[in-house]
């Protein structure tokens, strides 16, 4: 599966959930940092930020850790991470901290 299908079907997957979508988006954070994100999704009073991550290894924590301090520079909370699996580090870390993973698995059910 490539990049541009797996982006294409994480947002087929939020367009089912009822969120509008923004691909590649580039937000210069409150660090000065430009803050590079795969989508940002929104619904009427909720804005979040997407990494999609086309990997065929598991996905640490360091990488989830990341993406939370990323999102959270540019002023948006609870970030969403998509991949094939997850480390149970970065599952607790996202756990502990709101941040939504979601593997292939997931976006292929709906």
């Amino acid at each position: 599966m490539t990049t541009s299908i797996f982006n294409e079907l994480a947002e087929k997957y939020f367009h089912k959930k009822g969120y509008k979508t923004e691909s590649g988006i580039t937000i210069e954070g409150v660090s000065g940092m430009p803050r590079k994100f795969d989508l940002i999704i929104s619904k009427p009073k909720e804005q979040r930020v997407v990494k999609i991550l086309n990997w065929n290894r598991t996905v640490g924590i360091n990488i989830v850790i990341n993406a939370d301090k990323d999102s959270e520079d540019v002023g948006l909370r609870k970030p969403i991470v998509i991949s094939a699996k997850f480390s149970s580090h970065a599952k607790a870390y996202a756990n502990r901290k709101g941040v939504t993973l979601l593997t292939k698995r997931e976006l292929n059910k709906y």
